[in-house]
């Protein structure tokens, strides 16, 4: 098979380094500049990725595209690519719930073939091997597989279903995130009283636990725009599945409270704490 033209939405820090592995299986890469910001453009060059005007252009020269935008756009960015016409293979690679996933295969098809997918792990740059699992027709996913066969993304096939590859993203991120919210909340209290060392004392006999890692919660603070809406999903998913949704969007609040933190390396696990405490 010829290699194909893939078109990445959008180039942002998983989607660009997932879009740079993919690059080894394909002529080319291509992103939408139109209505993206000066950073989107920053790691599009980065990573070597060739610019188009307007989606139309993308969806036109795509054999592939890969949607990984923030979870609330996955729709509209799905329904836009739909307007233009695309017939490829679409991966619907966000942290979505199984019935959204389902809701972008019936936009898109039957035109375009829709994978689901979901990426467990972290961007594949500095030796990160992200797992990229896939469900879908079985002829899609094998042109998912060999797109990135030989790369650091690693690539699992769920199952001919759409919406599997989503409910194993959002039960694991269930669990990871909101253990990562508990471990601020607790060591935002033990602060508050004066034991947050003893505290962490207590926490470092058990080095199994996320407790024992309290300086991740400022991670968790720059990366909380991000999570929170996941775990709103989540919550949607856990409903829909007759199960109680209520823990997963007090996670989701609480990580609202650090919403002015987007993408602050610098910040550090004391003002993590006390943005928490006074937002």
């Amino acid at each position: 098979m010829d290699q194909p033209t893939v078109g990445i939405l959008h180039p942002g820090s998983m989607g660009a380094a997932v879009a740079a592995c993919a690059a080894t299986n394909a002529a080319s890469i291509v992103w939408c500049e139109a209505a993206r910001s000066a950073a989107s453009a920053a790691r599009a060059a980065q990573f070597g990725l060739t610019s188009v005007a307007t989606l139309s252009e993308l969806a036109d020269r795509s054999d592939i595209v890969i949607s990984l935008c923030p979870p609330a756009a996955a729709e509209d960015v799905a329904r836009d690519v739909a307007g233009h016409g695309f017939a490829g293979v679409y991966v619907e690679a966000n942290a979505i719930s199984p019935e959204r996933a389902q809701r972008i295969a019936a936009l898109l098809e039957p035109d375009a073939t829709v994978v689901d997918g979901g990426v467990v792990g972290s961007p594949p740059i500095g030796g990160k091997t992200p797992i990229l699992y896939l469900s879908g027709p079985v002829p899609a996913t094998e042109r998912i597989e060999a797109l990135f066969a030989g790369t650091a993304v690693r690539t699992a096939v769920l199952g001919t279903k759409v919406g599997k590859a989503s409910a194993l993203k959002l039960a694991y991120a269930s669990f990871q995130k909101t253990s990562r919210v508990l471990v601020a909340l607790a060591v935002g209290m033990a602060r508050e009283h004066g034991v947050d060392q003893e505290l962490l004392e207590v926490a470092s006999k058990r080095t199994d636990s996320y407790l024992s890692e309290p300086q991740y919660v400022a991670k968790t603070a720059a990366r909380a725009w991000r999570w929170g809406p996941e775990l709103e999903e989540a919550a949607d998913a856990l409903a829909a599945a007759g199960l109680p949704p209520e823990m997963l969007h007090a996670a989701a609040s609480t990580l609202a409270r650090w919403h002015d933190a987007k993408d602050d390396s610098e910040i550090t696990l004391t003002d993590a704490l006390d943005r928490l405490a006074q937002p």
